[in-house]
């Protein structure tokens, strides 16, 4: 079975995941007054939290970043793109699962902008975690045969 992702779909992915990066400071302070509860906490704690904040950022960015940057590079059926993709692909459908597991039990900001944007980013988090279930199977299949 051959999958083909066009690298425009792969590159507008990486955008997004770039996007995300970039829009996550304000999510956290605007819409979910992130900053203010973690104050609460001991300073130890805040350091964590804050320290796995940025490596949500992070990794974020990087994927966008390998999406744009290695596009080709990741349709090749190599032992690195089956890696690389799977964890890109784990990553994304785990942050999928969580946030319709978890998310819902808690009070986001009636305002119909965070409403929009709630959906629009559910989307793109769908939409990286297929495309990168869709490049790993092919990458792995590839593998394979």
């Amino acid at each position: 079975m051959k999958i083909n992702i066009p690298n425009w779909l792969i590159i507008l992915g990486g955008l997004g995941m770039i996007f995300t990066a970039i829009i996550y400071p304000y999510i956290r302070h605007r819409v979910f007054d992130w900053y203010n509860d973690i104050k609460k906490l001991k300073p130890l704690n805040q350091e964590i939290a804050k320290t796995y904040g940025r490596y949500i950022q992070g990794l974020n960015f990087s994927f966008g970043l390998i999406a744009i940057l290695f596009t080709q590079d990741l349709k090749n059926n190599t032992s690195l793109a089956v890696a690389l993709t799977g964890l890109i692909a784990a990553y994304w459908t785990g942050k999928v699962i969580t946030q319709f597991a978890y998310y819902p039990m808690y009070d986001i900001p009636k305002k119909k902008i965070f409403k929009i944007g709630a959906v629009l980013m559910n989307t793109m988090f769908v939409a990286f975690s297929l495309i990168f279930i869709l490049l790993f199977v092919s990458n792995l299949t590839g593998y394979l045969m």
